[in-house]
């Protein structure tokens, strides 16, 4: 029996909420893990407000790009 994606999805999804196996469930994270391209991230309170403040100063262009970065570098190393 084939099972449309959609209504697979449903089902793992009822029988993980009903599931208290951490193991179980540490297994199929990483499985999931090996076969998605995006990684979740565990942020501390401190952690994500420095996360907001970064946006906010590039939302107001007070950032430097790789570039100038590197260019700044080079600067300093030829001046020692």
């Amino acid at each position: 029996m084939i099972i449309a994606t959609f209504k697979l999805k449903k089902i793992l999804l009822y029988r993980f909420a009903e599931t208290n196996d951490k193991s179980f469930l540490a297994v199929i994270n990483t499985i999931i893990e090996t076969k998605t391209e995006t990684t979740i991230y565990n942020t501390t309170p401190g952690q994500q407000k420095k996360i907001k403040e970064g946006k906010e100063q590039i939302a107001k262009g007070e950032y430097f790009t790789n570039e100038q970065v590197e260019m700044e570098i080079d600067k300093w190393i030829t001046e020692k």
